[in-house]
């Protein structure tokens, strides 16, 4: 009889002390957790600041985004001018969503001086303007200046979930500029490695409507590290009316 309660009182103590362990594990895991969301929180507000400080700053000349691109720096949003020709007959279109509304952006090459060519997102049309005809007075002839942001180029899908491009109907998903640059004959040894988005400037034509670049980056970090914070809070408090009781 003394063996068997000995040996259960062995038991309960090993189960206390599993219990324990295992609590103080989960504990580690939400407070890493929402640790993390912190360090994610202070990266994606700094990210931020710096898109702000970027978008806003005096436009440079496209040799010094490229110098920038070249030397593997982001060039994502950073203010840019230049000067050039649309080839207008080799529009692009990437299907988008506007101000609740939905059609397309739409991208043309941008002919420079030295040869060089640069895919301009000139802005949004309606689905029933997506056709050059429509427009007329939006297809820009002569040198014309562009100011406006460059986008980085994307190297593959952004997700399993973004369609397949459909380069036959002129249609695109997400932004392969080399399929949008080859597809309607480009040089891609000319072809400028990333995107220009063009502000709002009005021009005579009206379509597209430019200043179209999105800014609003989801930012719910601080929400997630509240919820890991309190999920670990709610461990504690569980776990100290537990012993609390069991004292009792």
């Amino acid at each position: 009889m003394a063996e068997t309660a000995s040996g259960k009182k062995s038991g309960g103590l090993l189960g206390r002390v599993a219990g324990i362990v295992l609590v103080l594990i989960a504990l580690g895991i939400l407070l890493s957790l929402g640790t993390w969301q912190m360090q994610r929180l202070h990266w994606k507000e700094g990210l931020l600041a710096e898109i702000e400080e970027r978008r806003h700053a005096p436009p440079a000349d496209l040799a010094a985004i490229e110098a920038l691109a070249g030397a593997g720096e982001d060039v994502d949003y950073r203010a840019v001018r230049v000067a050039g020709t649309y080839l207008n007959n080799k529009e692009r279109h990437f299907f988008a969503t506007y101000e609740g509304r939905t059609g397309y952006y739409v991208y043309t090459p941008l002919q420079i001086a030295d040869g060089q060519i640069l895919l301009v997102n000139r802005g949004f049309v309606s689905f029933e303007r997506k056709e050059p005809e429509m427009r007329k007075q939006g297809q820009l002839t002569g040198v014309q200046t562009v100011t406006g942001l460059a986008r980085a180029k994307l190297l593959e899908k952004p997700s399993w979930a973004v369609p397949d491009n459909d380069v036959a109907k002129n249609i695109f998903y997400w932004k392969d500029l080399d399929v949008m640059a080859s597809s309607v004959g480009l040089d891609l040894a000319k072809v400028v490695p990333f995107f220009v988005d063009a502000d709002a400037t009005p021009h005579d034509g009206g379509m597209p409507i430019g200043g179209v670049t999105q800014f609003d980056l989801p930012n719910s970090h601080l929400q997630y590290a509240v919820t890991w914070y309190g999920l670990a809070a709610a461990l504690v408090a569980v776990s100290g009316m537990f012993i609390f009781r069991r004292k009792t």
